[in-house]
């Protein structure tokens, strides 16, 4: 198999799940900023610092992760964890990235108002604007890496002029869909040549018998609801379809979710919308919603047990279906057709990726010419100077607490 393209091998190269889990968790303390943001973040962790892959690999599972339903900056961790560690580094990278998120809106089920005030809010703020910094270092970065010629960077400019017809959401992989014939038609070549390889240690029983389950339990899961009376089935099987129909991450599910808790009479409609806003304070997936909706549902009332359920039923299809596309997409990638279709598909992801920067992230988040001079001067930091993304962290939300202060 050409070093270009994944493959599959038995065993991962090896890493404590200790470690990655570790890592998953100081992302997800500190990981702001929506989906993008995130991917902004791991390729700033594992592609520029702990070198776990290159960019092309990594593109390759952000473009992958696109095209499949469920939250795909926590398939793309998983895949990551996968890569490192195995199976169990997988769970370990899904349980470092979700449990603080998870956690706090737990706890905000129990009316734990953890943040408030000016100060708290000027450090969302100054977390959003470095999020910023984040996913342009990112962009720039991969941009440089994986479109090298004129049609990739046709493609790219060419994916993100569809994005801003077509929006960020359910309707992405349109574009980098249109990006990967485009690659296959110009017959554009592997990645580069020192390219690592990316192994993944997925068998065939694993990867066939994961797409075996999701199929199952899509359909198996009502048959039993409806002849059965237990409020966990019921609830369980709301969760795991919501994650396994959904396109386009967190925002996209929440009609989904609102339709079979709200409409199902199991939460009113304030209690939903305000774990959403308290959702949209917490660093992680915005998946974990979830906990918050099982803890508010579970017949012991505020339970963890239904915490638990929420965010098993919703993340379990998107990662059994992760499983089983990566098992089949390594076995295609040696086909040269198919390597120059993922080249195409990689210098589209670079086009999403830009559109999407400017819009949530930078939309959502600078609001005043000071904030964008902080953006500025964080990107210069990551770009030119090399820093750590923790070192802008601190200086951008000192900054907004110290201007916050000022201006009470």
């Amino acid at each position: 198999m050409t070093s270009d393209t994944l493959s599959v091998v038995r065993k991962p190269p090896g890493e404590s799940l200790w470690a990655v889990f570790g890592v998953f968790l100081r992302l997800g303390l500190t990981s702001f900023g929506g989906p993008v943001a995130h991917l902004g973040y791991f390729r700033e962790t594992f592609v520029r610092r702990r070198r776990w892959l290159d960019e092309a690999a990594f593109a390759e599972i952000v473009a992958l992760c696109q095209f499949l339903p469920g939250p795909a900056s926590s398939q793309v961790g998983f895949a990551l964890g996968l890569l490192r560690a195995g199976l169990g580094g997988a769970l370990a990278a899904w349980l470092g990235f979700t449990l603080p998120s998870a956690i706090m809106l737990i706890l905000f089920a129990h009316s734990a108002h953890f943040i408030g005030g000016a100060a708290g809010m000027a450090l969302l703020h100054g977390l959003k604007l470095t999020a910023v910094a984040v996913v342009a270092h990112a962009v720039i970065g991969m941009a440089r890496t994986l479109c090298t010629d004129r049609p990739r960077q046709l493609i790219a400019i060419l994916s993100l002029v569809l994005m801003a017809f077509i929006g960020f959401g359910a309707q992405v992989w349109w574009a980098i869909g249109a990006g990967g014939l485009a690659g296959y038609w110009a017959r554009l070549t592997g990645a580069a040549q020192n390219q690592r390889p990316l192994t993944m240690p997925i068998s065939k029983p694993m990867g066939v018998g994961s797409l075996v389950l999701f199929v199952f339990l899509l359909i198996g899961l009502p048959i039993l609801g409806a002849h059965s009376s237990s409020r966990d089935l019921a609830i369980g099987n709301a969760f795991y379809h919501c994650g396994a129909l959904v396109f386009g991450g967190g925002h996209v599910v929440l009609p989904l979710l609102r339709e079979a808790f709200v409409g199902s009479q199991w939460v009113t409609d304030n209690a939903f919308l305000a774990g959403y806003g308290a959702a949209q304070a917490v660093p992680g997936p915005l998946f974990t919603f979830a906990a918050y909706l099982g803890a508010l549902t579970s017949p012991a009332g505020y339970g963890l047990w239904g915490a638990v359920l929420g965010l098993v039923g919703i993340f379990l299809p998107g990662f059994l279906l992760l499983i089983g596309a990566l098992y089949f997409w390594a076995r295609l990638g040696a086909q040269a057709g198919v390597r120059s279709l993922v080249a195409g598909v990689n210098a589209a992801v670079v086009g999403v990726l830009a559109y999407a920067l400017y819009n949530p992230v930078f939309l959502s988040s600078v609001q005043t010419i000071s904030d964008g001079v902080l953006v500025l001067l964080g990107l210069l930091a990551l770009q030119v100077w090399r820093l750590s993304a923790a070192v802008v962290v601190v200086f951008t939300v000192l900054i907004c607490i110290a201007r916050a202060l000022a201006a009470a």
